[in-house]
């Protein structure tokens, strides 16, 4: 189940909002302008379906959004507990970071907690199965697909060198709890 607490900065133990509701998340990210959509699932996706078969179900909503946003390019990334690269994978995404372009991830399966430090605020946005999230350009987040990741995401690009960080050097990150300790 999706779900968005909201905290200062400088406190981590004691959220300011803490929901489930659909809405009410699309509401808040959209007040500090996060995109936050659901989308319903176009069909049954097999445990062995491939990149093209995923896209493919999802075209029309995939057409829509790189329209809206000039997205170039769009993939789909697949995390599995035993993936070799995952502990360094986790590692480099849990440190706060901003990109030129902003970030989208719409998640097909699985989960995946987006933390974005806007303001004084800090959004840690739990992200499911039907989510869409778009993190705007310049904004500082980092995301935690935790020690046993296990999801498929389409990330979208609107430049051909696809995810670019450029690390802030906060040691914020550290500071809140990880998808495992919700």
């Amino acid at each position: 189940m999706s779900q968005l607490k909201v905290f200062t900065d400088q406190d981590p133990s004691t959220a300011l909002t803490d929901t489930t509701d659909g809405e009410q998340i699309k509401t808040a990210l959209n007040r500090v302008g996060v995109l936050f959509e659901r989308w319903a699932t176009p069909g049954e996706i097999a445990d062995d379906a491939t990149q093209d078969d995923i896209l493919a179900l999802y075209q029309d909503d995939i057409e829509r959004l790189k329209a809206q946003g000039g997205y170039q390019t769009v993939d789909v990334l697949h995390m599995v507990p035993t993936h070799p690269e995952k502990d360094a994978m986790r590692q480099k995404f849990l440190n706060e970071h901003r990109h030129h372009e902003d970030e989208v991830r719409f998640f097909v399966k699985g989960q995946g907690l987006f933390c974005l430090h806007i303001e004084d605020k800090v959004y840690q946005v739990l992200c499911t199965q039907g989510d869409l999230i778009s993190v705007p350009a310049d904004t500082p987040h980092w995301f935690d697909m935790g020690p046993a990741p296990e999801f498929t995401a389409l990330r979208f690009f609107d430049n051909v060198e696809g995810w670019v960080p450029h690390w802030t050097e906060s040691d914020i990150a550290g500071k809140f709890d990880r998808i495992d300790q919700l």
